[in-house]
């Protein structure tokens, strides 16, 4: 059970209350710091599933903890970027994103239970929301518009993006239901 991508997923569930405090700091850079452990905290996200795959390493415990680890850590950045943005447009996507999260989490769930978990499994889409979810956070955490004088525009990329990943993550929910609801009304596909 403790092989090695286990450990890198309990580091990545370890750094979430890291990431909160270091984010929260009183000093100049503490959103930066906290946006670069968050930004640690995604990469462990993809360097787990590599090595656990390489390593032939996958474990009950490992399939369990990772999405559980993945949706802690951006639970915690969507509240921490509503907290500091404390606005509505950053305010929606972030609760589309949850909410989508929350219910394909449950959907998943349900579908597992009944044996056709496969029919709801990950998706091109859903990767492709996960990405530029990560990237989003990362930039309105950041909260850097320039560095060193030179404009990179890190929150209006984080502002697009988000945006662009609640438009997917609504789009994968979609996917999904429609994949599942011949199983809720009773009527499985053969």
């Amino acid at each position: 059970m403790w092989n090695v991508p286990n450990c890198i997923t309990l580091f990545r569930v370890i750094l979430i209350p890291v990431f909160v405090v270091v984010y929260f700091l009183d000093w100049r850079w503490a959103h930066e710091a906290g946006a670069f452990v968050f930004w640690l905290a995604a990469i462990t996200d993809w360097f787990d599933g590599y090595l656990a795959r390489k390593l032939e390493q996958s474990t009950p415990f490992g399939a369990f903890l990772d999405p559980v680890a993945d949706k802690l850590i951006v639970a915690t950045a969507l509240l921490m970027i509503t907290h500091s943005y404390a606005t509505l447009w950053i305010t929606l996507p972030a609760v589309a994103l949850l909410v989508r999260e929350i219910y394909v989490s449950a959907l998943r769930e349900w579908m597992g239970s009944s044996g056709v978990r496969d029919a709801v499994k990950v998706s091109f889409i859903g990767k492709a929301k996960t990405t530029a979810q990560m990237l989003a956070l990362i930039g309105l955490l950041s909260g850097l518009e320039t560095f060193m004088g030179f404009p990179i525009y890190w929150v209006t990329l984080g502002y697009i993006l988000l945006y662009i990943a609640a438009v997917l993550s609504i789009w994968s929910m979609i996917v999904y239901t429609k994949a599942a609801w011949p199983y809720m009304k009773g009527v499985a596909p053969k």
